[in-house]
């Protein structure tokens, strides 16, 4: 993994309510090595339907979000949403993260596509999902991984209907998820939504699986800094940013 000792910047788009506070804690622990400026979306409290998650990730949405994000001169632009990306598919949302990049002119990618990599780059072929989800929504992440090459043995739906209820679920209760969606034949536990915390405690959830994690704001950062050329080793972000 490439070090870097000056500042990066990776620039978030945040889809309404949630956890956009993980970030900047985040931003807080690290500074000034990295920065974590956001620009909340369109959306409000996004509902966990296909429906409401194709309009939360329309052109013309993401685009206004980078106007705006574009005063903060990032390295990169992450669309920090999983759900708002995986719902158009693969090549739907590789057409999403192009028309970001465009329009910010740099690099630029989603949530979903940082899944897909990030578990490329650690070798993970079978992984369980931990979706907060309705189990229709989370069908599609299942497919977008299949389309990845990632092979998912284990999936459990927790049916939380909106992005405002994920980011309010504790740290017990997002361990307790995560172990449920654990099978033993899976290489990792994903846990898909950037609505939910998990920053501060991917240490407790790689102790309590004995196995690497990948969150969604776990893989936003991570590819935020990849695409850019930038990745470093972070402490307490887990095995996916281990030396």
């Amino acid at each position: 993994m490439t070090r870097t000792t000056h500042s990066s910047t990776v620039g978030l788009l945040y889809p309404g309510i949630g956890a956009d506070d993980d970030f900047s804690a985040l931003e807080s622990r690290l500074k000034p090595t990295l920065r974590l400026p956001l620009v909340v979306t369109e959306g409000g409290d996004v509902a966990h339907t296909p429906e409401a998650l194709r309009a939360v990730g329309a052109a013309k949405n993401l685009a206004d979000g980078v106007a705006k994000l574009l005063v903060s001169e990032p390295d990169s632009v992450m669309w920090t949403c999983t759900s708002g990306s995986f719902v158009f598919g693969w090549r739907g949302a590789h057409d999403q993260a192009r028309e970001v990049a465009h329009s910010a002119d740099r690099p630029a990618s989603s949530t979903s596509i940082a899944f897909a990599e990030a578990a490329r780059s650690m070798n993970f072929s079978r992984v369980a999902i931990a979706a907060s989800y309705p189990v229709e929504l989370a069908s599609y992440f299942r497919r977008f991984l299949a389309d990845a090459g990632v092979e998912v043995v284990g999936m459990t739906s927790n049916e939380i209907a909106n992005a405002g209820l994920v980011g309010r679920l504790n740290r017990d209760q997002i361990v307790a998820m995560a172990v449920a969606a654990d099978r033993p034949n899976a290489d990792a536990v994903l846990i898909p939504d950037t609505a939910m915390h998990s920053l501060d405690w991917i240490t407790d959830l790689e102790s309590a699986l004995g196995k690497p994690v990948l969150t969604a704001n776990q893989v936003t950062v991570w590819e935020g800094l990849r695409i850019a050329g930038r990745l470093m080793p972070i402490d307490g972000l887990g095995t996916l940013f281990a030396e």
